[in-house]
């Protein structure tokens, strides 16, 4: 038999995903829904610490419970290297008319808000190797985020990482007062005689660090998914690496793989006088 809590909680739970409680909507004071349940202070809050960490509620501290605002989700699919690709042939006028985080989200340009800051790093011993540069070799790293203008946290954080000697043949590159640049990086990179060839990600899932859980808005129990993206270039050279970091609860990663069809094998003859 389920205890008290999980069936409180389911009970409010089927009230949120019903619509009966609207997000931004104040829960019931904890008094009342104590006598509504007939059951002590200490298994409601048991109830409500579960629905927090599943993140439909939030608790504001002298405020009240309320119903989670629904947040802005992320579908990242495996078409979107390609589609990324096959932008830098454009002209800069429909390069710039949307973007890769459009693409993701369905929203369009006016609805986000876009930041880019830049600094430079003395490679670490990971990116060092795989970059396949000397430990300390210089590095420009890009911080991006995006946001909704009615959100007050960024859809995701990218760190991205280029070799600084690298982009320096473009010197447009390393200002970023240019971003967002129209065709993202595929399209900066092209601008330098760099085309492609694969990315490879490496997706895993971690507890969020504090500092996460505040920039990402990021609740009770919620993990981060984080991806490694290396973008290796059509001589097998790695240009560039870039590290995303997710609120789990607003990000689907969407992979289609195209199989390959088994070889028709050649029709059997039957021998004389069998039967079908």
């Amino acid at each position: 038999m389920a205890a008290k809590y999980d069936r409180i909680a389911a009970d409010l739970r089927t009230q949120i995903l019903a619509g009966k409680l609207q997000p931004g909507e104040r829960m019931r004071a904890e008094d009342e829904l104590v006598g509504e349940y007939s059951v002590s202070r200490n298994t409601l809050r048991q109830a409500l610490a579960a629905l927090e960490s599943e993140g439909l509620i939030v608790r504001k501290h002298g405020t009240g419970t309320f119903v989670r605002m629904a947040r802005q989700r992320i579908c990242r699919t495996t078409d979107r290297y390609q589609w990324e690709k096959d932008r830098v042939l454009l002209s800069q006028e429909e390069r710039g008319s949307t973007g890769a985080t459009e693409k993701d989200t369905g929203l369009e340009m006016s609805d986000l808000k876009f930041s880019a800051v830049y600094s430079e790093l003395a490679a670490p011993n990971d990116l060092a190797k795989v970059f396949e540069v000397e430990l300390g070799s210089k590095l420009l790293r890009r911080v991006y985020t995006t946001r909704k203008h009615d959100e007050k946290s960024p859809l995701s954080v990218v760190t991205s990482y280029l070799v600084h000697d690298v982009v320096a043949q473009n010197p447009d590159l390393l200002k970023s007062e240019n971003e967002p640049w129209p065709g993202g990086t595929q399209h900066q990179l092209s601008t330098i005689g760099i085309e492609l060839d694969r990315i490879v990600d490496n997706v895993t899932a971690r507890p969020p660090t504090a500092e996460e859980v505040e920039s990402l808005d990021i609740g009770v129990g919620v993990a981060v998914m984080v991806m490694r993206k290396v973008s290796v270039d059509t001589t097998g050279r790695t240009v560039e690496v870039s590290d995303i970091v997710w609120p789990g609860d607003r990000i689907e990663l969407q992979y289609t793989t195209q199989l390959t069809p088994w070889p028709k094998r050649p029709k059997r003859s039957r021998a004389p006088g069998s039967k079908n």
